[in-house]
């Protein structure tokens, strides 16, 4: 059987952003322990206007080829993990945009959160979007990655890990596939 494919949403999309860099080694690292097949999901890349659909995304009666082809994106998913910033105490609009275009897409697929930002690392914003991702109906991993101070953590505009956000990482990863393949039946 193969491995589930876990999408990794990169949901910053402002320039000079850190979330890419953050996401390219929380990747590195989860493809060393194995267990996945992912696919990085830029939303800087995806590009989707604010949302456009006439039709409430329940119904999935999508007029508009973006909204189909984020469909097919987010449907080829068997489990997500949003990295994330935190904005002025919460969650990104782009992030926001991207959970309201769909509806069934999402639904009781298992989804964890990797934040970053200043002191906090993120949690707030991940404790705010934790009730929308419930409210879609995906099972939220209790185990989380949280970054402090993300800035004083890149060199040469690469995130540079060390050994807490490290174990962090690594029981994500744990607790991710133990959801995904309880899931899944795999």
């Amino acid at each position: 059987m193969p491995n589930p494919t876990l999408q990794v949403i990169v949901a910053s999309t402002r320039p000079r952003r850190v979330g890419r860099s953050v996401a390219d080694y929380i990747v590195e690292r989860f493809n060393a322990h194995g267990g996945f097949e992912i696919e990085v999901v830029d939303l800087a890349e995806v590009n989707l206007p604010l949302l456009d659909e006439p039709h409430h995304p329940r119904l999935g009666r999508y007029e508009h080829e973006h909204t189909r082809a984020w469909s097919a994106t987010i449907s080829r998913g068997d489990a997500y993990l949003i990295v994330m910033p935190e904005y002025n105490h919460s969650f990104n609009a782009a992030l926001k945009n991207a959970l309201d275009y769909l509806n069934a897409e999402w639904r009781g697929k298992p989804v964890a959160v990797a934040s970053y930002g200043g002191v906090s690392g993120g949690t707030r914003a991940a404790s705010a979007i934790t009730e929308v991702l419930v409210t879609l109906g995906m099972i939220v991993s209790n185990v989380a990655v949280a970054i402090p101070m993300v800035q004083s953590h890149l060199s040469d505009g690469r995130f540079v890990g060390y050994p807490q956000v490290d174990q962090a990482i690594e029981a994500t990863h744990t607790a991710l596939l133990t959801l995904t393949r309880g899931l899944t039946g795999a």
